[in-house]
């Protein structure tokens, strides 16, 4: 890692990868395009260090359901980026960048990311929430990832409501928070639970609940489209009056990304009858036509009509069926890499693979590989040799 500026207090790095490890690189690229998991793992025992190949392989494992191994990998990678930061690099002071655009530092971004989710899974979502504000603080104004549409789920998962109230009243008005399905309701669901706190006040739990109870049926109006999903997967039936009204008609991608990730959160039953009221009422303005109802449905017509890239990333990353499900056909129809989900059009490339090397030495590669494979896997399950973990790495 090297430090390329430093700018209103803030500090930009990148990663760069030395000529053995551009060799290593290409390599790598072959063996994807071998398209055998086991010519990679070939490729990990003669360079146990290589971080994209330890992002694929790692993927391939989770598909065949071997979770540690997969975790492993992902622990690896991070220790091979932690050996190479700067001396002035911090993970907590806020101030240090890493552009998404360069194929070097995307592969820090995926490898955090991976393993936050890894955390959030084995019931830790209190450091995956952390996990989750580092790769925020990267770049938080272009949000590659975007992890605005994740760090609601967290917040609420471990009961930090104050510190996703904040945020959204902070961030709100120069982020659009308030356009975005997961932060109306999450919000709406984080003051509701601090309104039943004991801790709280009787004149804050009334203000909160009053609070709650607004920004839950401004939710349900600008975005109709999550009550029936969120009540299916919540296996409750809404009544004749609900499920026969044309109001709340089809969910839209952020819709269906957010109902298939935070639907949990919605089950207690006291959330469920307070969900149930303000349901009424929302009918009730819809029925005598409030104006609200209609500004909100010019501004759907108006401002989600085609999704940036970074949200199609996110979409793929979190596999959230309800969400990818949805995907334009100008992602679906497209190869997708584990290791490098739709990169940015306008990448940063410091270095490009050769076309001599692409066209020579490929043909020779894969057969080099293949002849290795065949002398040490007899079977099509991939393994990965358990030596290959640092025995310093913690």
């Amino acid at each position: 890692m090297s430090l390329l500026e430093s700018k209103d207090g803030l500090q930009f790095f990148v990663f760069e990868h030395s000529r053995d490890y551009q060799q290593v690189q290409f390599k790598f690229f072959d063996a994807v395009e071998s398209m055998d998991p086991n010519n990679i793992v070939v490729l990990l025992q003669l360079n146990p260090y290589h971080v994209d190949s330890l992002l694929q392989l790692s993927d391939v494992c989770r598909i065949q359901e071997d979770q540690e191994t997969a975790r492993d990998l992902i622990e690896r990678a991070l220790y091979s980026f932690e050996c190479a930061f700067h001396p002035v690099f911090s993970l907590t002071s806020g101030t240090s960048r890493l552009d998404y655009r360069r194929p070097e530092n995307r592969a820090f971004y995926l490898a955090v990311y991976k393993h936050m989710m890894f955390l959030e899974k084995r019931g830790c979502p209190r450091t995956a929430l952390e996990y989750c504000k580092l790769i925020l603080s990267l770049d938080p104004d272009n949000d590659p990832l975007c992890m605005l549409l994740l760090i609601d789920f967290l917040c609420l998962r471990c009961r930090e409501y104050a510190s996703l109230i904040r945020l959204y009243e902070e961030w709100k008005v120069h982020r659009n928070l308030s356009q975005l399905p997961n932060f109306a309701f999450s919000v709406a669901l984080a003051c509701y639970h601090l309104s039943q706190q004991e801790e709280t006040t009787s004149d804050e739990s009334q203000r909160m609940k009053v609070k709650s109870d607004i920004m839950l049926q401004e939710a349900l109006i600008m975005f109709p489209g999550v009550l029936m999903p969120l009540l299916d997967l919540c296996t409750v039936q809404p009544d004749a009056a609900v499920s026969s009204h044309a109001f709340f008609g089809p969910k839209s991608q952020l819709e269906g990304l957010y109902v298939g990730r935070c639907h949990s959160l919605w089950k207690e039953a006291g959330v469920m009858l307070w969900m149930e009221g303000n349901v009424r009422e929302v009918l009730k303005r819809v029925d005598s036509q409030d104006p609200l109802v209609d500004d909100c449905q010019n501004k759907r017509k108006q401002r989600y009509q085609s999704a940036p890239r970074s949200i199609h990333r996110h979409v793929l990353l979190s596999e959230i069926k309800e969400a990818t499900s949805t995907l334009p056909l100008e992602v679906t129809t497209q190869p997708v890499m584990s290791y490098d989900p739709l990169p940015p059009l306008d990448s940063i490339m410091s270095y490009t693979r050769p076309e001599r090397y692409c066209t020579l030495q490929l043909q020779h590669h894969r057969k080099e590989l293949k002849h290795v494979t065949s002398r040490m896997f007899m079977e099509p399950q991939v393994t990965v040799p358990g030596q290959m973990r640092p025995a310093t790495f913690i």
